[in-house]
């Protein structure tokens, strides 16, 4: 589902804009929304002749999509991207999910060490006033010993630095040469945090994008310094305003999350079946939980994208979201690494669709960036992801995506030739 909203301009140009200035925001998701961000962003990079997602101008992520920020900002191609997540033997580096869902052993063990004190202040509180202490009081005083997270983040800042090792980048803030904004919330006081912005570059790139992602009760809280961070997402959904105010002439946007719209059961247009609108009743808390927060975040997209268009009136915005009524993606646990192959080629596939459908829109506001849509990749039918990725040059090195970048330029000089 793409959404557009064209600057107004005092003047319309007549000619392409020389040097644009692009911006790139990705919202979170978890593991199942960066696999669909990547399948997503594959598409639009390869359907616009003219467009590198990974030589972009600004780059603002948050929770999942600050790790898919990070990596693009740090030239990290989105080829490569999708190699290393899909685990391709073409990939620079070796992607294993399991890192990522590693016990919080040393935060169990803290909290293990907090029961004797947890159950003797409980206990005197009972006899001390046995009439005034009621279940809700010890049960909130118990909670102290529970654990802050179940899964233990810090691999997310340990593969990010190594991913940037080898690939002979750096993992700071200043060593890029886009802006990047990876976003946070501070927990001591819940407001967001810009790492990347003055006064909060000085932590390492991976260590703020751990802070990012720290979805409360999933992961523990990142202390940086003398504060502790948790989930960006928790504020707004996209913090597009990141780039924006950095007076980007276009801003890409996506987002994941979307509420899922269910049907009475029947068969569309098409013949495509849909599940019944009991489905979600009947798939209990998860799915009521999931589709409320969709339903919460989507509508915070909506919201803040429609005061875009006043705000910074200079802006072309691009958004990209799932279709609401897409069982694969709502059907798929957020949190879950299986199947992302097949997820990511669904979402490369639903995007091309979704670009060709609005053809008419696009061509004119793509023009005015010096971009085209290419509709000869568009109009393969056959074309699949997989395929997109293995004939380009793999590769870490600044080389390998020196000698990339350059065959790109020769393969859109053709293309425009013919």
């Amino acid at each position: 589902m793409l959404t557009i909203h064209q600057a107004q301009r005092s003047l319309a140009r007549s000619k392409p804009k020389k040097n644009p200035s692009i911006g790139l925001a990705i919202a979170g998701g978890g593991p199942v929304g960066a696999v669909y961000e990547l399948g997503a962003l594959r598409a639009l990079e390869e359907s616009i002749d003219g467009l590198r997602l990974h030589e972009l101008d600004v780059y603002v992520g948050v929770s999942a999509g600050a790790f898919l920020s990070a990596s693009l900002a740090n030239r990290i191609s989105c080829t490569e991207l999708c190699r290393i997540f899909m685990g391709t033997q073409h990939a620079a580096l070796k992607f294993v999910p399991e890192l990522f869902l590693r016990p919080a052993y040393r935060e169990y063990f803290n909290r293990a060490m907090q029961v004797p004190g947890v159950l003797r202040d409980a206990l005197l509180t009972l006899i001390r006033d046995p009439a005034s202490a009621s279940t809700s009081e010890l049960i909130s005083e118990l909670g102290r010993a529970l654990p802050s997270g179940i899964y233990n983040n810090e691999t997310i800042h340990e593969f990010l630095q190594h991913s940037f090792e080898t690939a002979g980048l750096g993992n700071s803030f200043d060593d890029l040469d886009a802006k990047l904004y990876v976003v946070a919330v501070d927990l001591d006081n819940g407001k967001a945090v810009r790492f990347g912005s003055e006064g909060h570059r000085d932590v390492p790139i991976s260590r703020a994008v751990q802070a990012s992602a720290a979805l409360p009760g999933l992961y523990p809280p990142v202390k940086i310094g003398q504060r502790h961070y948790v989930d960006g997402a928790l504020r707004r959904t996209l913090h597009a305003s990141a780039a924006l105010d950095e007076g980007v002439d276009l801003l890409l946007g996506i987002n994941p999350l979307v509420p899922y719209a269910a049907d009475p059961g029947e068969a569309d247009d098409s013949g495509a079946f849909h599940l019944p609108v009991s489905a979600l009743i009947n798939g209990g808390l998860p799915l009521i939980l999931s589709q409320t927060f969709r339903a919460l975040i989507q509508s915070r997209m909506s919201v803040g994208f429609k005061k875009y268009r006043t705000s910074h009136a200079q802006s072309d915005l691009m958004l990209l979201e799932p279709e609401r009524d897409d069982e694969e993606l709502f059907f798929t646990n957020v949190f879950s690494y299986a199947s992302r192959n097949a997820l990511c080629e669904h979402a490369y596939q639903a995007t091309r669709a979704d670009l060709l459908k609005r053809r008419a829109d696009l061509e004119p506001l793509l023009a005015t960036h010096g971009m085209q849509l290419n509709l000869e990749r568009l109009e393969q039918e056959d074309r699949t992801l997989m395929n997109s990725i293995t004939h380009e040059l793999s590769g870490h090195s600044r080389v390998s995506r020196n000698l990339a970048t350059t065959l790109d330029d020769l393969e859109e000089m053709l293309h425009a030739a013919r």
